[in-house]
């Protein structure tokens, strides 16, 4: 088997204005505390319960 780890991108498409302050944080622990910008993580459980929580203000694309 290869090393290599599954990744995920995700784009923020949506302001955190007048959000839910967690919501705002966990933008900013993946990254993305601007508009579109773009982070490649690592495909984990707990990355992806980040996603879940602001599914609305993100873009997701699988590798």
């Amino acid at each position: 088997m290869s090393d290599a780890k599954k990744t995920v991108t995700v784009t923020q498409i949506g302001s955190p204005i007048g959000r839910r302050r967690d919501q705002r944080q966990t933008l900013i622990g993946l990254g993305l505390n601007k508009m579109h910008r773009t982070r490649e993580l690592e495909d984990t459980p707990s990355v992806r319960g980040m996603i879940n929580k602001v599914k609305h203000l993100v873009k997701v694309v699988s590798d």
